[in-house]
């Protein structure tokens, strides 16, 4: 049991029958009345963000996430399928549960494949990912001083904003997790 007083970002629960994620948390204690906690919690099945106030004594069932290691193999269609790295056996997973940050994973990336009760409902690709720039328009010298940005096509077929002297067949660094350009990637 996970009580709303000991709440921190990350940690799952059972509420009304969904699955739900600290996203954010605060603990409020007002002048006058009592304290409570404001968080923002998300449904981790569909996705939702809600923001929700909880009487710090109300305690919910701790749901366990599984977090599996697993390599992106191929997709055939609307299907993508992912090799378990201790089985190696092969899980189908529809497109629809992949999420936005799917677009920079390429073929035999190892992914975090998560479940609830034996059921997919999402996946994370790595944090950090190095692609090749595809296509991007040429740069030209001393585009350097300023700080603007230009649109690339990366391997996947995913667009990123880079600076301007960057090239068509660098490597680069991406952040997953907000789509933007890091840093060439030295190799």
């Amino acid at each position: 049991m996970v009580s709303a007083g000991d709440f921190r970002n990350g940690i799952t629960f059972e509420e009304d029958g969904n699955v739900m994620q600290i996203v954010e948390f605060q603990h409020v204690k007002p002048g006058k009345g009592s304290a409570f906690v404001r968080a923002k919690v998300k449904n981790v099945i569909s996705g939702a963000v809600v923001e929700k106030t909880y009487n710090p004594t109300a305690k919910f069932p701790s749901a366990f996430v599984e977090r599996r290691d697993m390599d992106y193999t191929y997709a055939d269609g609307d299907l993508y399928y992912f090799m378990d790295n201790e089985t190696y056996e092969q899980v189908p997973i529809n497109k629809s549960e992949l999420g936005d940050s799917f677009k920079f994973v390429k073929e035999n990336m190892t992914c975090k494949v998560l479940s609830y009760k034996g059921k997919v409902f999402g996946v994370e690709p790595p944090n950090f990912v190095e692609l090749k720039i595809i296509d991007t328009d040429p740069g030209f010298k001393g585009d350097t001083a300023t700080n603007t940005t230009k649109p690339a096509t990366v391997e996947t077929g995913a667009e990123v904003k880079v600076p301007l002297f960057i090239e068509s067949g660098e490597i680069i660094r991406i952040d997953t997790r907000t789509g933007e350009y890091m840093e060439r990637a030295n190799k």
